[in-house]
C-alpha cells in the first residue's frame, strides 16, 4: 500500500526526532518475528528508555542525512529493518535486545548500529551490551571520588589511632596481674 507524500514527511521528522534523541541506534532484520514478539520487544525496550519501530529505508537514509548524519551504513538500510532507539543507557539498553533475542529464539537479528558518528557491525553492536550501565557507571565514578577522601581520614586517624594503642598497651603493662 502507497503512503502520501504527506504520511511520508511525517514518519521523516518521526525518524528524525528519534535520531536526535538516540545515545545510539540499533539496526535488527526482524524477518519471522510475530506482530506479537515485535511487541514484546518494544515493551521490553521501554522499559529501558528506548524505542523499537519498524522503518522504511528510504525516508530512514533521508532523515538521517537532515540529521547531518552522512554515514555509509554499508547494507544496513537494505530488506526489513527495525530500528532500536537507544535511550541515555547504551548497554541496558543493548543488553535488552540481545536478551529478549535469546530468550525468543533468534527471531530477530542485530545487523549494526551507529553510535555517535560511528557505523558498527553486528560483532560491535553486540559489544555495545557489555558496556556498564548507568547505574553501574554512577557507582564506579562515586567510588573513585571517595577513594581520596576515605584515604585521607585514615592517614589523619592513624597518629590518633597509634597513640590510642600505646596508651592501652603501657596500661595494660603497669595493671597487676590477676592470679
Amino acid at each position: 500500500m502507497a503512503i502520501s507524500r504527506e504520511q511520508k514527511e511525517k514518519l521523516v521528522e518521526i525518524y528524525k526526532e528519534q535520531i536526535n534523541n538516540s545515545s545510539a541506534i540499533v539496526f535488527t532484520d526482524y524477518r519471522g518475528a510475530t506482530v506479537k514478539q515485535i511487541h514484546a520487544l518494544r515493551t521490553k525496550l521501554r522499559e529501558t528508555g528506548s524505542v523499537y519501530m519498524v522503518t522504511k529505508n528510504r525516508l530512514f537514509r533521508i532523515a538521517l542525512q537532515q540529521s547531518g548524519k552522512e554515514l555509509e551504513l554499508d547494507g544496513l538500510l537494505e530488506g526489513p529493518n527495525a530500528v532500536a532507539f537507544i535511550g541515555e543507557d547504551i548497554g541496558r539498553g543493548v543488553k535488552a535486545i540481545k536478551d529478549w533475542i535469546k530468550s525468543e529464539g533468534d527471531v530477530v537479528a542485530i545487523k549494526g548500529a551507529i553510535l555517535e558518528d560511528t557505523v558498527l557491525d553486528a560483532n560491535g553492536a553486540e559489544a555495545l551490551a557489555e558496556l556498564p550501565t548507568r547505574e553501574q557507571m554512577l557507582a564506579q565514578l562515586l567510588a573513585m571520588i571517595i577513594a581520596p577522601a576515605s584515604q585521607l581520614v585514615r592517614t589523619i586517624n592513624e597518629p590518633a589511632a597509634s597513640l590510642a594503642r600505646v596508651i592501652k598497651a603501657h596500661a595494660d603493662k603497669e595493671q597487676p596481674e590477676a592470679a
